[in-house]
């Protein structure tokens, strides 16, 4: 049901102005403001909270089908519901849940995280970000970068450390309202690929924490966000699940379409052939993803099933995509086709929320310490 429902929202709300809101780099409030009213902002945020306290393969299921439309979309719907909400709703005080959840449930607010900094990117230990305690409160000096909704969202969980040379020992997570002089949000960055999505860096200056706004205690925050990046990661292995799927209907909608030596190019076994290499590796994507979904909401450590996720998903994505590429020929080339966008928002899916090497140092530590690799 809430995958149809999706598909459904997604080809009438979001596919028709994907490339227009590209082309402009249009952040498009309009529709995240419908979004909430679907409940599709808190889809995993507990009902007592305001949210709509569905499991994590729901949540998968709408992140997919709103990609496979427009991935900048789904990158926001990921972010406000995975690394912003999902953390608060495990580490924060029932006081603070209940104060901050129920408006980001509801979409009246949007969220985020503020984890990378310029010199801190997969070593999430050597951030610079740091917070002095003042009383009742904490403040917040340092440098984000790559912040997903940095000019649109509100409130924010963040990483910071009460000493650099302490490393992950240091490190404390808290959940910051940017609507403060303290918050100084830099110009959007000019990106490859999701271009309706505002990414940008920011500036603390003194922002201001109350206390009550620490999630977990203080030098819990590395466990928070190793935790939390856990469960995301399977978010974004779904935005490319649904990016390789519409690369996909498109490869195959033009291969039945495109005529060359006197019949469908899709007749001719070159392409033929592609197109189900595409099929094959996406499915294989898209079930490992599932699983994964399914294992989150068990007992034990999700590590290493969604790292093995976001990798394979990823990884597979950015292969369709290419090869959607190929099948449209010169026309693939052109931004009049939509494979061109969709080539270019694939590629950071192996990159942010940890890079495919980041991916592959996990699951190797995991193997390291198994004592056998049998399927659970």
């Amino acid at each position: 049901m809430v995958r149809d429902m999706v598909r459904a929202f997604a080809a009438d709300r979001l596919r028709p102005g994907a490339a227009a809101r590209d082309e402009r780099g249009e952040f498009p409030a309009d529709i995240f403001r419908e979004l909430g009213e679907l409940g599709l902002l808190g889809m995993m945020t507990p009902e007592a909270y305001g949210g709509a306290g569905m499991d994590a393969l729901s949540y998968l299921l709408a992140v997919e089908e709103i990609a496979r439309a427009d991935a900048s979309v789904a990158v926001g719907v990921s972010v406000t519901n995975s690394v912003c909400q999902w953390p608060i709703a495990r580490f924060g005080s029932d006081e603070l849940k209940a104060r901050v959840l129920p408006p980001l449930a509801r979409g009246e607010v949007l969220g985020g995280i503020m984890l990378t900094e310029p010199a801190a990117g997969s070593d999430l230990a050597a951030l610079r970000t740091t917070y002095r305690r003042d009383r009742d409160r904490f403040l917040l000096s340092g440098s984000k970068a790559w912040i997903t909704g940095a000019s649109v969202g509100a409130i924010f969980v963040v990483l910071a450390t009460k000493d650099p040379s302490l490393r992950a020992r240091g490190i404390s997570a808290f959940v910051l309202d940017a609507r403060q002089p303290g918050v100084v949000v830099h110009p959007p960055e000019k990106k490859m690929g999701l271009r309706s999505s505002v990414t940008a860096a920011v500036t603390l200056e003194d922002a201001e924490v109350p206390a009550a706004n620490l999630l977990g205690s203080e030098g819990e925050g590395m466990k928070i966000a190793l935790a939390t990046l856990d469960h995301s990661r399977l978010g974004i292995a779904a935005q490319a699940l649904g990016i390789a799927q519409a690369a996909l209907d498109e490869a195959m909608t033009y291969a039945k379409q495109r005529q060359q030596f006197g019949k469908a190019i899709i007749e001719h076994q070159a392409v033929g052939f592609r197109l189900a290499d595409m099929d094959a590796e996406l499915e294989a994507a898209r079930w490992l993803t599932y699983r994964a979904a399914w294992l989150s909401e068990r007992a034990g450590k999700l590590s290493r099933t969604s790292a093995q996720a976001k990798l394979v998903a990823s990884e597979m994505a950015n292969r369709v995509v290419a090869h959607a590429v190929q099948v449209h020929g010169g026309y693939g080339f052109s931004r009049e086709f939509a494979v061109e966008r969709l080539y270019r928002d694939a590629r950071v899916t192996t990159i942010y929320e940890g890079t495919s090497e980041v991916q592959r140092m996990v699951i190797a530590r995991a193997l390291r310490d198994l004592e056998t690799t049998a399927p659970m």
